[in-house]
């Protein structure tokens, strides 16, 4: 999929298939939204990781009408 022409492929939840996608180097850049919301549990975003990940900052967005923080991210 990845050598043919088309649209990026947009996945919105799914913690173990992002999982397996970031593991295998499938992954060009990461949104998050961080919401001021405090929770008291939550799904973690990368169940049963085994490896670590460094991510480089590529852009991010504040919307001051709502305190939602929007980071774009590429792994390192």
């Amino acid at each position: 999929m990845r050598s043919s022409d088309g649209k990026d492929i947009w996945l919105f939840g799914g913690g173990s298939l992002f999982r397996s996608c970031l593991e295998l180097g499938l992954v060009d850049s990461i949104e998050l939204a961080v919401i001021p919301v405090l929770l008291g549990k939550g799904v973690p975003l990368l169940p049963d990781a085994t490896l670590t990940n460094k991510l480089k900052l590529i852009d991010h967005r504040v919307y001051l009408k709502t305190g939602t923080v929007q980071l774009e991210y590429a792994p390192a």
